[in-house]
């Protein structure tokens, strides 16, 4: 009678246990064994069972949400740092490719492929989470490229990216940067051009937006470029489709416009490396010469001969001019062994940098200390 008796205790302690400790990953295991770092740098796990984790934004009271390209958002409690392993809770399920998050005001925002919508209050919620209020549900269904990246901006607009359709195509409602107000008015067009960014930010001190693209496929192994660009103002044009990176012409679409005409990216990078996240080093706890300096996560080829990507980059800067672009964090891959794909980036208060992975399902924490 008393084994019995102690059964639904015992059920509620593994319970208890699931939600708050994280499982063991081999594939993060790999990434520790693999990746290579400037001298003084490590990078550790903070969860590891995130599964597909993907873009994420930290709420007013610390928890970290992440959104997913499957269906799934997740809250995650924990001060990243202290060696315990953090609460990974699921608080959204069932969505349409919520990879977007956002939070202000006390609340997530969440970008599915064809609406916004907005969870109020919630991190006095995340064990009860309210129905979502809508925001706005009329963007565009297409899934190729639907799938979106969104944040705040300085203006306190809501930036969302509407990808292209397609490899290549001319459809003027989509391959652009939207904005919105908070509460889905005011929708405006900010940036055309545009094949697909999965990542954007705001220089620390200008303001202006910084974006990544990724460039088109199919036109060989080392063309066009991906691209990091910087948008100073609403209403220019960076391309695509007629041109890519600084001056490679469509074969297809190359009449539709000249490529002297354009806004040209800052910075070309690697063919086919597919760059998500972008974040400018506005920390203090890594050596000077980081210090608002941007910083990449190439997510990786897919369809190149030899595989490239898979790796943090650095951009280093003069005032407003690129004047580097350089390996920061290699080693989620070797040859055509995967290990791990960087998707997004944030800095957190105490200067380290989180780094999330939709392969190992993961998010690390990148600290530096002098050696």
């Amino acid at each position: 009678m008393l084994i019995q008796s102690a059964r639904p205790l015992l059920f509620s302690l593994l319970s208890l246990l699931s939600a708050t400790a994280a499982v063991a990953s081999p594939a993060t295991d790999k990434v520790l064994q693999n990746v290579r770092l400037p001298g003084g740098f490590q990078l550790e796990v903070y969860a590891d069972n995130v599964p597909a984790a993907r873009s994420m934004a930290r709420g007013s009271e610390g928890t970290l949400f992440v959104g997913t390209r499957g269906s799934t958002v997740y809250a995650i409690s924990g001060t990243p740092g202290t060696g315990l392993k953090p609460t990974v809770r699921t608080i959204a399920s069932k969505l349409n490719m919520p990879n977007g998050v956002a939070f202000r005001d006390g609340a997530l925002y969440v970008a599915e492929i064809n609406r916004i919508l907005r969870y109020d209050n919630i991190e006095s919620s995340l064990t009860e989470v309210p129905p979502p209020k809508v925001v706005r549900d009329d963007l565009p269904k297409d899934r190729h490229h639907g799938w979106k990246y969104i944040a705040f901006g300085p203006d306190g607009k809501l930036y969302v990216p509407i990808g292209a359709p397609c490899n290549v195509c001319n459809e003027p409602k989509y391959a652009s940067i939207t904005r919105m107000n908070a509460d889905g008015s005011g929708y405006e067009v900010f940036a055309r051009g545009v094949r697909n960014t999965v990542g954007f930010t705001w220089h620390p001190t200008t303001k202006e937006l910084w974006f990544t693209d990724n460039g088109r496929d199919y036109l060989g192994d080392n063309q066009p470029p991906c691209e990091l660009n910087v948008a100073p103002r609403a209403g220019l044009d960076f391309g695509f489709p007629y041109c890519h990176g600084k001056d490679v012409k469509d074969p297809e679409f190359g009449k539709l416009g000249e490529c002297a005409n354009m806004t040209p990216p800052v910075q070309t990078l690697g063919a086919h490396v597919a760059p998500l996240g972008v974040k400018f080093y506005t920390g203090t706890a890594f050596p000077e010469k980081y210090r608002n300096q941007v910083l990449i996560a190439e997510h990786g080829s897919w369809n190149r001969s030899t595989k490239n990507g898979y790796r943090l980059m650095l951009v280093r800067l003069d005032g407003n001019k690129a004047v580097s672009y350089e390996s920061f964090a290699t080693g989620f891959n070797r040859g055509d062994d995967v290990f791990g794909r960087p998707v997004d980036l944030l800095v957190l208060e105490d200067g380290s940098m989180l780094i999330s992975d939709d392969t190992a399902g993961a998010i690390y924490r990148l600290t530096y200390s002098a050696t």
